[in-house]
């Protein structure tokens, strides 16, 4: 098994490979992935076009196609969930770090492919993206995923394998950043009778998976089930007591026995 492990987007990537590494022009492809999308979207860059729209600098209009696209993309996603995933902060300015992780993940996937690596997976501070199987060959057992329990990080609340159309998994949570994302609310106070610890979202791309692990935190259970209803996915939350609730794919697939 092969292990290349950098540090990007403000987390910690890591792609194991079922055999051998690839070669070092397609690693480096790898991180010129995430790294190409960091000094474009970051707000944490002084000179990120993101972080230049946001000082009045430069309009979105006059920005790169790719900027323009993602936005248009997010606000394609505000639509879906109901504004619970949004690209803007309550002051207004364009935030896009709910996409664009993901999107580095998909394009970090494709150097891989056209490259010719068959079993790989990436996992982007939790969000994973799995191709193959987790051996050499195409018979090779399934790559198995896992949640961390957001109670106690030294323990999971299920692992399952990667099998059939699902191959990406992406969880939003409060254990790690604290109140990071934007409630429906309007604010980052979780009201305690109906606020989400946690929700990992199972999907087959994790652009999909990773948009919507984030409306669901920040809209809740409600819109949990409009998700459950309106897309092909399956999902596990962790409510503020610490109790699961799963989609039935997800019971089977975990062995969860949950509501």
């Amino acid at each position: 098994m092969g292990l290349h492990i950098f540090d990007t987007m403000g987390t910690t990537v890591s792609l194991n490979v079922a055999g051998a590494l690839p070669s070092a022009s397609t690693l480096m492809g790898v991180e010129e992935a995430f790294a190409d999308i960091d000094r474009r979207f970051s707000l944490y860059r002084d000179d990120s076009e993101l972080s230049r729209i946001a000082r009045g600098e430069l309009s979105l209009t006059r920005a790169h196609a790719e900027v323009r696209q993602s936005y248009a993309d997010a606000l394609d996603w505000a639509r879906l969930t109901g504004d619970a995933f949004t690209p803007h902060r309550p002051d207004g300015v364009i935030d896009l770090s709910g996409l664009v992780k993901a999107t580095a993940i998909a394009r970090a996937g494709c150097v891989l492919e056209e490259a010719g690596v068959v079993n790989w997976l990436i996992n982007a501070g939790g969000d994973i993206l799995a191709h193959g199987t987790g051996g050499a060959g195409s018979d090779g057992p399934p790559w198995r995923l896992a949640i961390i329990d957001p109670q106690n990080r030294e323990s999971l609340l299920c692992a399952f394998d990667v099998t059939g159309g699902r191959r990406a998994l992406a969880t939003s949570g409060t254990a790690e950043r604290g109140e990071h994302v934007w409630r429906a609310s309007g604010d980052r106070r979780p009201d305690e009778r109906s606020t989400l610890m946690q929700a990992s979202v199972f999907a087959d791309d994790i652009v999909t998976a990773d948009v919507l692990a984030t409306a669901i935190l920040a809209g809740g259970p409600e819109r949990c089930d409009d998700v459950l209803d309106r897309f092909d996915v399956d999902v596990l939350t962790v409510d503020h007591r610490g109790e699961l609730s799963a989609s039935p794919g997800f019971r089977r697939a975990a062995g969860l026995l949950v509501a």
